[in-house]
């Protein structure tokens, strides 16, 4: 270790004989190998184990028999208590493991020795707001590039081999309240992420940008009314002014892309969740609040809208709808086989939707109680409210009044990831 590094390294040995064992050196990173991912081992060079999102690895040395024979091969740390959590995937790739941490923070270690290779420290303003603490979910390879998100709202493209800055480009204001903390995904070519900071009057998007260069390609925004671009020119407006809106709180509507997204080669869809519509009090803006608390499916070449599901339409809890959209193959009793794709709530529904045209097929609870809602209509897609159990007007006339909701705020699921077994369906 070097003198006066705060940095220890972490990792299990027998996870990095699993991982890199006799796997040759690589050369950079290539689309191709974004979407191998799942299936190649020796590396893992996308958030999610797969653009799908998956999360499933089919190594099988690793299992229920040898899982205790799991030792530690070095640990580390990424300094004391006051840089906050660590919520970030590794990636590996050419016998490195690149980390993000706290503050807009990257570290690279030799993958079998844990020697730190370099350190990036993102220099960052006075006055960010991110809103849910000071985490990073990860970053994305492509070519010789590490690129990740920052908190001050900028993306990042660093040398894997230097730690040097390549490209670095501002996605939105930080002093409006933007940040971004989600890990970004590559698809052919273009490196593709959201924003974070629905609780601040932002309005959420979709980007993607050219990966080797930075320079932007597409932009959705998530709230109807808002124009988007591609190639900088106008691209068409998301949904219809004010159609879910009242007055001009669409200008300021929230529905943060803060998680990031998954993709379906099968299909050519970008799966994106967006957070909660702002206000956070329901009772200031009736309406569906498109497309807050949703998931959209958008075309990677011109970032287009291809259908949309609203998870919890005018939502009042929080609930968000960022967590993931993973695809998959819904095999059902008649031999046909649906392209489906899940998705666990933090309203405590499990949603299977049809992932080519966004249509509910089922709508589960996963949690013990549910109060927001007495369940989800199938025809319809909708939830059937139960509205003594929405927060009211602070100023009305049940002020005072208790709201007893389940799941909280937290959800019955939060951001941390599921995973699929396409071996056992589960």
């Amino acid at each position: 270790m070097k003198s006066g590094d705060l940095f220890r390294k972490v990792l299990l040995a027998s996870t990095i004989s699993l991982v890199l064992g006799s796997a040759p050196l690589m050369a950079a990173v290539t689309d191709q190998d974004i979407a191998n991912d799942a299936t190649t081992p020796n590396d893992v060079v996308s958030y999610g184990l797969g653009l799908q999102g998956q999360r499933f690895s089919p190594l099988d040395k690793l299992n229920t028999e040898t899982v205790k024979n799991l030792v530690p091969a070095f640990v580390l740390s990424y300094g004391d208590e006051k840089q906050r959590g660590q919520e970030a995937q590794p990636l590996v790739h050419n016998g490195k493991i690149f980390v993000t941490a706290s503050y807009s923070r990257v570290f690279t270690v030799d993958a079998k020795t844990g020697e730190e290779l370099w350190q990036y420290d993102h220099r960052l303003p006075d006055g960010i707001l991110p809103c849910c603490d000071v985490v990073n979910r990860g970053g994305a390879l492509y070519d010789n590039l590490f690129i990740f998100s920052t908190l001050d709202a900028q993306l990042v493209a660093l040398d894997q081999d230097t730690g040097k800055v390549v490209w670095k480009e501002k996605m939105e204001d930080y002093k409006a309240g933007y940040s971004n903390t989600a890990a970004p995904i590559v698809v052919n070519g273009k490196v593709i992420t959201g924003v974070s900071g629905g609780e601040f009057g932002i309005v959420g998007k979709v980007e993607a940008r050219d990966a080797k260069t930075g320079k932007l390609v597409w932009m959705r925004p998530t709230v109807e009314g808002h124009m988007g671009t591609l190639d900088g020119k106008d691209n068409g407006i998301t949904g219809e002014t004010n159609k879910s809106w009242p007055g001009d709180l669409w200008k300021t509507g929230g529905a943060a892309t803060w998680l990031g997204g998954t993709y379906d080669a099968e299909t050519n869809t970008l799966f994106f969740g967006t957070g909660n519509p702002a206000p956070w009090n329901s009772h200031l803006r009736p309406g569906d609040n498109l497309y807050s608390s949703s998931v959209l499916a958008i075309n990677p070449d011109d970032g287009k809208i291809k259908w949309h599901y609203q998870w919890t339409p005018h939502d009042g809890w929080d609930f968000d709808g960022v967590n993931e959209f993973v695809s998959f193959d819904l095999k059902q009793t008649d031999g046909k086989v649906i392209k489906a794709g899940g998705h666990a709530d933090r309203n405590g529904f499990f949603y299977v939707l049809d992932r080519t045209n966004g249509q509910l097929i089922s709508a589960t609870p996963f949690v013990n109680k549910i109060t927001w809602a007495k369940g989800i209509d199938l025809k319809t897609g909708r939830p059937e409210y139960d509205d003594a159990n929405r927060p009211g007007a602070p100023s009305g006339a049940d002020k005072g009044q208790s709201v007893f909701s389940a799941p909280s705020f937290l959800g019955g699921k939060n951001w941390m990831p599921m995973a699929y077994n396409p071996n056992t369906d589960l």
